[in-house]
């Protein structure tokens, strides 16, 4: 015992001044006979504790491992807080299993704590065997805080002490391996379990989810449903983050029908984790209906079906749910603020970002870097550069590369090369490592401003940081070369591409061939494209505006017969107006030349035309 925290206790015992029943009565609990079992009924707080404590430090009883072992579980079931339950643990005079069990779940408890593995390491060094209990709070421990080599340790030694088919364990290690980023080996340690509950058939989807293995995450709830086991609301939580695309609709209806009918669809989490899914899968109008009919809707809620909407290029209703919700009282996060200035982004609704900008640094939400990153990519896509450059110089130092990469993008976009390359060399001098997002605006802005060698150089520059170019960024040199007027250097270049090029990459090139009128070398690149089946209606188009810029309405004729043919339709554009802070686009479909001479066609009466065979 230390003379310390024996002085602690005597002078806590003299500040509490406990009256002469309570000590009388503490006297009793702690004789010889004492029940130990009854101190939890007696000590319903922690001063209460505190004070029993004092009195057995007074009375000399601190010695008795039961008495300190009931202590200590009292400490941990009182407190929210481990500091006092490490004192009497540290004060025990000595210590069996138990209450290192005790100490290792409070920690383990806390969420993310280094403590775990340090106890660990320490309760094997005093010599002391961990029991079936004693693993699973480790491993768990091990996945919060990333700690792989101490959780692949305990695993080892579990197997060592006998221990490896504990169910326990084998479901914290599922999530421990997948956490850490092995999901072979949660796999491994999941298919050796000899009894799967459903702890650990959740734990094993949430893993596959977590990983990004949306397929195998759905075959084993499939596989967990023909087992005969029924899922919880855990598992449909976990498992509805697989479903992603419009093929996975139907699935997620079905998950919704398994949702009504083990009557979990009260349940709020369950509500905004489907309403997720319908719109990632691309219902967003059963994710809109599904919202409206909630009976009860948390910020999670409103900011799902924002998000959604964000995603799904519908900008203009997350900004009115954004008011409505506004108007309903409840309090937005960052995480909705993020989504609703990423609309205003989308939109171009420079006028909203601005209002949403100072509703968030009223509420002091712009320190949130994520929300401070969103404010300058919209304001950058805005074209309002001033703006994003002082939304940067505030973020710049805990903004990371993404807010050095999206300032880079906003001189870029708006013809300021020199100012980009500037910020450029900065962010290199600064030890901020690039990214393939800031190589992409680096030689977008080189390739406008036809600065072929530096842009050269800036490509050969992305191995110096492991990064290897990208299709997005080759399709950047072939524009870059192409520009500059170096039509066959850029062609050659894209010969020896190790990959296939993409749309991007053979539009650019056609696209230089439009610039310097090359109509024979478009005709050679347009020959191996359709050699090898292309169907992009942008480079349809784009050959047959080749065509007839160089007058050879035929050739353009032949190619946009072929796009007829094979059925390709370019989308039509749309535009949108901002007027007292809202963003009003067409209510009519936008129409395709095409389909606007139809229309016109049928609305004119042709028995009032007259046919002309000579103008002159």
């Amino acid at each position: 015992m230390s003379p310390a925290f024996i002085f602690y206790g005597l002078t806590l015992y003299k500040r509490l001044k406990p009256d002469a029943r309570a000590t009388l009565k503490a006297r009793r609990m702690l004789g010889t006979s004492v029940p130990y079992r009854r101190l939890s009924d007696s000590i319903s707080s922690l001063p209460a504790l505190k004070c029993l404590h004092a009195v057995v430090l007074k009375e000399g009883l601190a010695h008795r491992l039961p008495l300190a072992t009931k202590l200590l579980s009292l400490a941990v079931s009182l407190s929210p807080a481990v500091d006092y339950a490490r004192k009497l643990f540290d004060a025990a005079p000595c210590r069996d299993s138990f209450m290192w069990n005790t100490l290792l779940r409070a920690y383990a408890d806390l969420g993310p704590c280094e403590e775990v593995p340090v106890l660990y390491r320490q309760m094997h060094r005093d010599g002391l065997s961990p029991d079936p209990f004693t693993f699973p709070f480790v491993v768990r421990s091990c996945a919060v805080v990333s700690a792989l080599r101490e959780g692949k340790q305990a695993h080892c030694n579990a197997i060592k002490h006998g221990f490896g088919s504990n169910a326990f364990l084998q479901s914290a290690l599922v999530t421990m391996y997948a956490q850490n980023g092995v999901i072979s080996d949660s796999a491994l340690v999941f298919g050796e379990m000899a009894f799967r509950n459903i702890v650990s058939w959740t734990s094993m989807i949430a893993g596959y989810v977590q990983n990004s293995v949306f397929g195998k995450a759905l075959g084993v709830f499939r596989w967990m449903l023909d087992s005969g086991t029924q899922p919880n609301e855990v598992t449909l939580v976990s498992v509805l983050p697989a479903l992603r695309g419009s093929e996975c609709l139907t699935s997620g209806m079905s998950i919704h029908g398994f949702v009504i009918k083990l009557g979990f669809d009260s349940h709020l989490s369950l509500a905004n984790a489907l309403i997720a899914v319908y719109g990632r899968c691309g219902g967003t109008s059963v994710a809109r209906y599904l919202f409206d009919g909630m009976p009860a809707r948390d910020s999670v809620s409103w900011s799902t079906m924002i998000a959604m909407y964000e995603q799904s290029s519908e900008g203009i209703n997350a900004i009115k749910l954004f008011r409505r919700m506004l108007t309903e009282k409840v309090a937005p996060s960052s995480v909705t603020l993020v989504s609703v200035i990423s609309a205003c982004a989308a939109s171009g609704d420079l006028e909203t970002g601005k209002w949403v900008h100072g509703f968030a640094r009223n509420r002091g939400l712009d320190a949130d870097v994520r929300v401070g990153n969103a404010l300058l990519d919209m304001y950058g896509k805005c074209g309002s550069v001033d703006a994003a450059r002082d939304v940067f110089e505030k973020l710049a130092w805990k903004g990371g590369v993404v807010s050095w990469s999206a300032m880079i993008r906003a001189y870029a976009a708006h013809g300021q090369v020199e100012a980009a390359l500037q910020l450029f060399a900065r962010m290199r001098y600064e030890g901020v490592r690039p990214n393939s997002f800031t190589y992409t605006s680096v030689l977008a802005a080189c390739s406008h401003s036809g600065l072929v060698e530096e842009g050269m150089n800036h490509f050969e520059s992305m191995r110096e940081y492991g990064l290897t170019p990208t299709l997005e960024h080759c399709a950047c040199l072939v524009d870059l070369l192409g520009r500059a007027g170096s039509l066959v250097d850029a062609y050659e270049f894209v010969k020896r591409m190790p990959s296939e090029p993409d749309v991007g990459v053979w539009g650019a090139l056609l696209g230089a061939c439009r610039i310097h009128g090359d109509v024979n070398l478009a005709e050679s690149i347009w020959e191996e494209l359709c050699r090898l089946g292309c169907s992009s209606v942008t480079l349809y188009v784009l050959m047959a505006n080749i065509y007839a810029e160089a007058g050879r309405w035929e050739d353009a004729a032949r190619v946009r017969d072929m796009m007829r043919g094979m059925e390709l339709r370019k989308d039509p554009a749309c535009s949108s107006v901002n007027a007292d802070r809202r963003s009003h686009r067409d209510r009519e479909r936008p129409l395709t030349r095409d389909e606007s001479v139809t229309h016109v066609a049928d609305k004119t009466d042709m028995s009032r035309c007259t046919v002309v065979d000579d103008v002159s």
